[in-house]
């Protein structure tokens, strides 16, 4: 993955230049530019409306851009018929024909093409052989399960053996628990083809777990691009923070600015940040903390137990337990504070417990440490 995302710097496969789409006054689309490396898992994730569809129609050819260029291997796209693109998408509603079995589903497009005979049985083969389903090749869709039916579109999808794959919502019609065992499954049928994706989601976890490279969009820009770590642990802005899992963010001013730490002041606590930032002292910034990088104790941390750099109520507030999410592998404490603020705290259970040691309405202490929080100065 890495060495994918690196080598997008150096030979772009696929190039998206200034791309806009307006609809009257209304920017769907607007002034997006993005560089896919060739065998990327690219996904686009964004909330409804933010204009990753869009894209990825004008993608597809389904939408013509009202400005901008989009070049694939190095051939401009803009003004080709979709049927003239080497791409191919796969829709969300997985758009199977019900009148035709596995195989002649499979087929059609090498059918359409006027592929000789052989050539095309030895292809339906070779993508039914690919997505384990040579068993099922004579079924109608409505005698597969959702996640059968999910792999035959794919599998006419890769057939035509296209240089870039569009996949729209792929696991979107699929339940929970189908959806999470289909993800890996998914990309490790990409990645065995070897063809450039790009994926529209609005499930983050999907996105994580699918793509080499995320973009977040919203309002019709994308306001980062990174692998999923990156978005998760460092994100650029108060939005992709608060959008991508869950985050508690703090307002605050900068007090002390130097090149290895900061020192900020809020309504809460002095927060103390081990790093330097991008910013000015006075500035109005937001303070970003993971539930998950936070403790939670029912006395004030000792000093042992603290960030040695981050002593004298750094760091820490008190607050009330307001409510207590159990979700089997882990717990999630809601503490609301004298500002009103209301915490998310995550805790693993890594131990069996026969009584729950925090209830409602507890007084407790939170903290976190210098190193475990981002500041965003947008």
């Amino acid at each position: 993955m890495t060495a994918a995302a690196a080598s997008t710097a150096i030979s772009p496969f696929l190039q998206i230049r200034h791309v806009v789409k307006q609809f009257d006054d209304v920017y769907a689309v607007d002034d997006v530019s993005l560089d896919i490396a060739q065998g990327e898992i690219f996904a686009l994730l964004g909330s409804s409306g933010c204009g990753k569809s869009t894209l990825l129609r004008m993608l597809a050819g389904f939408e013509t851009p009202t400005a901008g260029q989009i070049v694939l291997g190095g051939r401009d796209m803009v003004g080709l018929a979709p049927y003239d693109r080497p791409i191919n998408m796969m829709f969300q509603s997985y758009a199977l024909f019900p009148h035709l079995n596995v195989w002649d589903n499979v087929a059609f497009g090498l059918r359409r093409d006027g592929m000789a005979k052989p050539e095309m049985a030895q292809r339906v083969e070779e993508m039914l052989d690919m997505v384990q389903l040579k068993p099922y090749a004579k079924r109608k869709p409505h005698q597969l399960s959702g996640g059968q039916q999910q792999r035959v579109a794919l599998a006419r999808s890769l057939a035509k053996r296209p240089r870039l794959l569009l996949l729209d919502e792929p696991l979107g019609a699929l339940d929970a628990k189908l959806r999470q065992r289909t993800q890996l499954e998914l990309v490790h049928i990409i990645q065995q083809v070897g063809v450039t994706c790009v994926m529209v989601t609005h499930d983050q976890e999907e996105a994580m777990t699918m793509a080499t490279r995320i973009g977040v969009m919203s309002e019709g820009k994308i306001l980062q691009i990174g692998r999923p770590q990156e978005i998760y642990e460092t994100p650029n802005c108060r939005f992709v923070a608060d959008f991508i899992g869950s985050v508690n963010l703090f307002q605050g001013q900068v007090r002390v600015d130097e090149a290895d730490h900061v020192v900020i002041d809020g309504p809460e606590c002095r927060h103390y940040i081990s790093h330097g930032i991008t910013g000015t002292q006075g500035m109005q910034v937001a303070i970003a903390v993971r539930p998950e990088k936070m403790c939670l104790q029912a006395t004030a941390p000792l000093a042992s137990e603290r960030d040695s750099a981050a002593e004298d109520g750094h760091n820490q507030v008190q607050g009330v337990i307001a409510d207590i999410a159990y979700l089997g592998s882990l717990t999630t404490y809601h503490v609301r504070l004298a500002s009103g603020l209301v915490l998310k705290v995550t805790q693993t259970n890594a131990a069996r417990h026969t009584s729950v040691p925090l209830a409602s309405g507890d007084a407790v202490w939170v903290w976190w440490g210098g190193s475990d929080v981002v500041v965003l100065t947008r």
